[in-house]
Protein backbone atom coordinates (compact mmCIF):
# COMPACT_ATOMS: atom_id res chain seq x y z
CA UNK A 1 0.00 0.00 0.00
CA UNK A 2 0.97 2.95 -0.93
CA UNK A 3 1.36 6.25 1.44
CA UNK A 4 -1.37 8.55 -0.01
CA UNK A 5 -3.23 5.41 -0.10
CA UNK A 6 -2.77 4.30 3.07
CA UNK A 7 -3.75 8.21 4.43
CA UNK A 8 -6.57 8.64 2.51
CA UNK A 9 -8.36 4.48 3.24
CA UNK A 10 -7.52 4.50 6.95
CA UNK A 11 -10.69 4.72 9.31
CA UNK A 12 -11.81 3.84 12.57
CA UNK A 13 -13.27 0.75 13.03
CA UNK A 14 -15.98 -0.02 15.92
CA UNK A 15 -16.01 -3.94 15.25
CA UNK A 16 -12.58 -5.77 15.68
CA UNK A 17 -12.72 -9.37 16.01
CA UNK A 18 -9.93 -11.76 16.43
CA UNK A 19 -6.60 -12.28 15.49
CA UNK A 20 -4.61 -9.15 16.60
CA UNK A 21 -1.04 -8.38 15.90
CA UNK A 22 1.21 -10.06 18.46
CA UNK A 23 3.16 -8.56 20.75
CA UNK A 24 6.98 -8.93 18.37
CA UNK A 25 4.58 -6.90 15.29
CA UNK A 26 3.05 -4.38 17.61
CA UNK A 27 6.86 -3.55 19.18
CA UNK A 28 8.37 -3.64 15.63
CA UNK A 29 4.87 -1.35 14.25
CA UNK A 30 5.51 1.16 17.06
CA UNK A 31 9.71 1.09 16.37
CA UNK A 32 8.96 2.44 12.92
CA UNK A 33 6.40 4.51 14.50
CA UNK A 34 8.63 5.95 16.81
CA UNK A 35 10.41 7.99 13.77
CA UNK A 36 7.21 10.71 13.74
CA UNK A 37 9.06 14.29 15.00
CA UNK A 38 9.89 14.50 18.30
CA UNK A 39 12.18 16.60 19.40
CA UNK A 40 15.24 15.96 21.26
CA UNK A 41 14.10 12.30 20.76
CA UNK A 42 12.67 12.05 24.04
CA UNK A 43 10.10 8.93 23.82
CA UNK A 44 8.05 10.64 25.87
CA UNK A 45 5.33 7.67 26.28
CA UNK A 46 4.68 3.96 27.21
CA UNK A 47 2.43 1.50 26.06
CA UNK A 48 0.61 -1.13 28.41
CA UNK A 49 -0.64 -4.10 26.13
CA UNK A 50 -4.07 -6.03 27.44
CA UNK A 51 -5.47 -9.05 25.97
CA UNK A 52 -7.74 -11.89 27.32
CA UNK A 53 -8.57 -11.64 30.90
CA UNK A 54 -6.46 -8.76 31.39
CA UNK A 55 -9.70 -6.78 29.54
CA UNK A 56 -11.73 -8.49 32.32
CA UNK A 57 -9.68 -6.96 34.51
CA UNK A 58 -9.89 -3.31 33.29
CA UNK A 59 -13.54 -3.51 32.67
CA UNK A 60 -14.11 -4.14 36.21
CA UNK A 61 -12.11 -1.15 36.70
CA UNK A 62 -14.10 0.49 34.03
CA UNK A 63 -17.24 -0.57 36.21
CA UNK A 64 -15.91 0.41 39.28
CA UNK A 65 -17.56 3.91 39.18
CA UNK A 66 -20.71 3.42 37.14
CA UNK A 67 -23.76 3.72 38.33
CA UNK A 68 -25.48 0.02 39.09
CA UNK A 69 -27.66 -0.12 35.72
CA UNK A 70 -24.60 0.26 33.83
CA UNK A 71 -21.70 -1.56 35.10
CA UNK A 72 -22.03 -4.51 32.93
CA UNK A 73 -22.26 -2.24 29.99
CA UNK A 74 -19.47 -0.16 30.95
CA UNK A 75 -17.05 -3.47 32.04
CA UNK A 76 -18.48 -5.10 28.23
CA UNK A 77 -16.42 -1.71 26.97
CA UNK A 78 -12.60 -3.07 27.12
CA UNK A 79 -13.73 -6.21 25.28
CA UNK A 80 -14.52 -4.83 22.06
CA UNK A 81 -11.21 -5.87 20.62
CA UNK A 82 -8.50 -8.70 21.29
CA UNK A 83 -6.07 -6.06 21.89
CA UNK A 84 -5.98 -2.86 23.80
CA UNK A 85 -2.99 -0.97 23.72
CA UNK A 86 -3.37 1.90 26.56
CA UNK A 87 -1.47 4.83 25.73
CA UNK A 88 0.48 6.73 28.79
CA UNK A 89 1.93 10.15 28.42
CA UNK A 90 5.18 10.19 30.22
CA UNK A 91 6.41 13.86 29.93
CA UNK A 92 10.48 13.88 30.62
CA UNK A 93 11.03 16.93 33.17
CA UNK A 94 15.00 16.56 32.58
CA UNK A 95 14.18 18.75 29.46
CA UNK A 96 13.85 22.23 28.13
CA UNK A 97 11.30 20.65 25.59
CA UNK A 98 8.35 21.87 26.73
CA UNK A 99 5.33 19.17 28.04
CA UNK A 100 2.89 20.97 24.93
CA UNK A 101 5.57 19.86 22.77
CA UNK A 102 6.17 15.97 23.91
CA UNK A 103 2.44 15.62 24.04
CA UNK A 104 2.44 16.58 20.42
CA UNK A 105 5.51 13.93 19.73
CA UNK A 106 2.83 11.26 21.60
CA UNK A 107 -0.33 11.92 19.43
CA UNK A 108 2.22 12.22 16.39
CA UNK A 109 3.20 8.71 17.09
CA UNK A 110 0.07 7.22 18.02
CA UNK A 111 -1.18 8.29 14.35
CA UNK A 112 1.38 6.99 12.64
CA UNK A 113 1.41 3.86 14.34
CA UNK A 114 -2.64 4.09 13.19
CA UNK A 115 -1.28 4.57 9.83
CA UNK A 116 1.17 1.32 9.65
CA UNK A 117 -1.17 -0.91 11.51
CA UNK A 118 -4.17 0.02 8.43
CA UNK A 119 -0.90 -0.71 6.01
CA UNK A 120 -0.25 -4.43 7.83
CA UNK A 121 -4.20 -4.72 7.04
CA UNK A 122 -5.53 -4.41 10.96
CA UNK A 123 -8.49 -2.07 12.33
CA UNK A 124 -7.88 0.30 14.71
CA UNK A 125 -10.10 3.02 16.80
CA UNK A 126 -8.40 4.97 19.65
CA UNK A 127 -11.08 5.44 22.55
CA UNK A 128 -10.86 7.89 25.17
CA UNK A 129 -13.91 8.82 27.77
CA UNK A 130 -14.11 9.74 31.65
CA UNK A 131 -12.13 6.65 32.74
CA UNK A 132 -8.81 7.75 31.68
CA UNK A 133 -9.39 10.00 34.51
CA UNK A 134 -10.66 7.36 36.99
CA UNK A 135 -8.19 6.65 39.82
CA UNK A 136 -8.96 2.72 39.93
CA UNK A 137 -8.27 2.67 36.02
CA UNK A 138 -5.10 4.54 36.59
CA UNK A 139 -3.91 2.01 39.31
CA UNK A 140 -4.88 -1.05 36.99
CA UNK A 141 -2.55 0.21 34.52
CA UNK A 142 0.17 1.63 36.65
CA UNK A 143 0.38 5.05 36.00
CA UNK A 144 2.21 7.58 37.82
CA UNK A 145 0.94 11.06 39.50
CA UNK A 146 2.54 12.26 37.40
CA UNK A 147 1.33 10.70 33.59
CA UNK A 148 -1.54 10.83 32.05
CA UNK A 149 -3.58 8.15 30.07
CA UNK A 150 -4.63 9.07 26.84
CA UNK A 151 -6.90 6.29 26.18
CA UNK A 152 -6.61 3.31 24.43
CA UNK A 153 -5.92 1.85 20.88
CA UNK A 154 -8.85 -0.90 20.50
CA UNK A 155 -6.80 -2.97 17.61
CA UNK A 156 -7.97 -6.28 15.46
CA UNK A 157 -9.44 -7.79 12.53
CA UNK A 158 -12.62 -5.51 11.00
CA UNK A 159 -15.04 -8.13 9.39
CA UNK A 160 -15.44 -8.08 5.91
CA UNK A 161 -18.52 -5.77 5.22
CA UNK A 162 -16.86 -2.76 6.64
CA UNK A 163 -13.57 -3.07 4.12
CA UNK A 164 -15.10 -0.74 1.90
CA UNK A 165 -16.79 2.04 3.75
CA UNK A 166 -15.14 5.38 3.87
CA UNK A 167 -16.60 6.98 6.42
CA UNK A 168 -15.93 10.73 7.83
CA UNK A 169 -13.26 10.83 10.10
CA UNK A 170 -14.85 13.51 12.22
CA UNK A 171 -14.21 12.02 15.55
CA UNK A 172 -17.42 9.79 17.38
CA UNK A 173 -18.49 10.89 20.95
CA UNK A 174 -17.78 8.35 23.72
CA UNK A 175 -20.33 7.82 26.69
CA UNK A 176 -18.58 9.47 29.05
CA UNK A 177 -17.78 12.43 27.64
CA UNK A 178 -14.35 11.12 25.14
CA UNK A 179 -14.53 10.51 21.89
CA UNK A 180 -13.45 7.90 19.23
CA UNK A 181 -10.50 8.28 16.85
CA UNK A 182 -8.56 6.84 14.01
CA UNK A 183 -8.88 3.41 12.69
CA UNK A 184 -8.41 1.26 9.58
CA UNK A 185 -10.00 -0.50 6.98
CA UNK A 186 -8.48 -2.91 5.09
CA UNK A 187 -8.60 -6.58 5.39
CA UNK A 188 -5.54 -8.13 7.26
CA UNK A 189 -2.99 -9.72 3.98
CA UNK A 190 0.31 -10.79 3.64
CA UNK A 191 2.64 -9.12 7.17
CA UNK A 192 5.58 -7.41 4.62
CA UNK A 193 8.60 -7.41 6.80
CA UNK A 194 9.17 -3.49 7.38
CA UNK A 195 11.55 -1.47 4.85
CA UNK A 196 13.84 0.47 7.34
CA UNK A 197 15.79 3.44 6.19
CA UNK A 198 19.54 4.41 7.09
CA UNK A 199 20.43 4.25 10.46
CA UNK A 200 19.17 7.27 12.90
CA UNK A 201 21.69 8.33 15.11
CA UNK A 202 19.56 7.82 18.74
CA UNK A 203 20.79 10.15 21.97
CA UNK A 204 22.24 7.91 24.95
CA UNK A 205 18.98 9.19 26.71
CA UNK A 206 16.50 7.60 24.59
CA UNK A 207 14.89 4.65 25.75
CA UNK A 208 14.60 1.66 23.13
CA UNK A 209 10.78 1.43 22.19
CA UNK A 210 10.84 -2.35 23.35
CA UNK A 211 11.13 -1.08 27.38
CA UNK A 212 8.58 1.40 26.96
CA UNK A 213 5.86 -1.73 25.81
CA UNK A 214 4.77 -3.89 28.86
CA UNK A 215 2.48 -6.66 28.43
CA UNK A 216 1.55 -7.12 32.25
CA UNK A 217 -0.13 -5.13 34.55
CA UNK A 218 1.47 -4.26 37.57
CA UNK A 219 1.44 -6.13 41.03
CA UNK A 220 -0.72 -5.50 44.11
CA UNK A 221 0.03 -2.88 46.34
CA UNK A 222 2.34 -1.55 43.44
CA UNK A 223 2.67 1.12 46.56
CA UNK A 224 2.22 2.23 50.12
CA UNK A 225 -0.59 4.44 48.73
CA UNK A 226 -2.96 1.89 47.10
CA UNK A 227 -6.26 2.29 46.95
CA UNK A 228 -8.27 -0.53 48.46
CA UNK A 229 -10.84 -0.41 45.68
CA UNK A 230 -8.37 -1.71 42.89
CA UNK A 231 -7.22 -3.91 45.15
CA UNK A 232 -10.02 -5.97 45.65
CA UNK A 233 -10.75 -5.84 42.10
CA UNK A 234 -7.26 -7.44 41.17
CA UNK A 235 -8.22 -10.60 44.10
CA UNK A 236 -11.71 -10.67 42.48
CA UNK A 237 -10.62 -10.83 39.02
CA UNK A 238 -7.98 -13.85 40.06
CA UNK A 239 -10.32 -15.86 42.13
Amino acid sequence: MELTEAVLTRRSRKDLAEPAPDTAEFTALLQAAASAPDHGRLRPWRWVLLRGAQRSLLGAAFAAHAPAPARDRAAAKARRAPLLASVVFAPRRDTSVPEWEQLAATAGVVHSLELLLHDRGWGSIWRTGREVDSPVVRETLGVAPDEKLLGWLYIGTPPPEQQEQSEPETGEREEGGGTSTQGNGAAPGPRAALRPGAPRRVPKRTAPVDALVSTALPPYPPSAGTAPAASSLRRRSAS
